[in-house]
């Protein structure tokens, strides 16, 4: 059977919400519960046009997945205008990102806190209390106080240092 896609295409402008998702069971095999128009219809035609006019080849599949591959996601959005005017940095964030107001890793953090001196190391990964790991100064601060607080605030730690 011939299908003409674009009778087809035109007919799915007139489905309602619910004859769509009817139309995509049809052609997919399984149902969607999604309430998108613009995406079932899209789907609906993408997969109307494979069926009609055949699917990407074997080698096309292979190139696409090698570029795939080696292609640089960016994870972190630009900030501010979109419209850079410099070079655009795409990749993995670096490993040594950390925040500017800690103490490099190995360092320690004294503060007095009612009457007793807390002692944290400060860990490539977190940060060392009590013989225990915490995966921030909040996490620190709430165990020596009980109660939710900002780590860089309960540590003094918020203003760079004077020199």
């Amino acid at each position: 059977m011939e299908i003409n896609v674009t009778r087809e295409l035109a007919a799915l402008a007139r489905l309602t919400i619910a004859e769509l998702r009817a139309r995509y069971a049809e052609v997919f095999g399984e149902p969607t519960t999604t309430g998108n128009r613009t995406w079932l219809v899209r789907r609906i035609a993408w997969r109307i046009q494979v069926l009609a006019e055949g699917d990407l080849s074997e080698r096309a599949r292979t190139r696409a997945a090698e570029l795939a591959r080696d292609a640089d996601i960016r994870l972190i959005p630009p900030k501010g205008n979109t419209a850079l005017t410099g070079p655009v940095h795409t990749g993995t964030v670096p490993r040594e990102a950390s925040d500017a107001r800690l103490p490099p890793p190995g360092s320690v953090i004294t503060r007095t806190y009612k009457g007793a001196t807390v002692h944290v190391k400060v860990l490539p990964t977190g940060f060392e209390y009590d013989g225990h790991t915490f995966p921030s100064l909040s996490a620190v601060a709430k165990a020596v106080t009980g109660t939710h607080c900002n780590g860089f605030h309960f540590f003094k730690l918020n203003k760079p240092e004077r020199a």
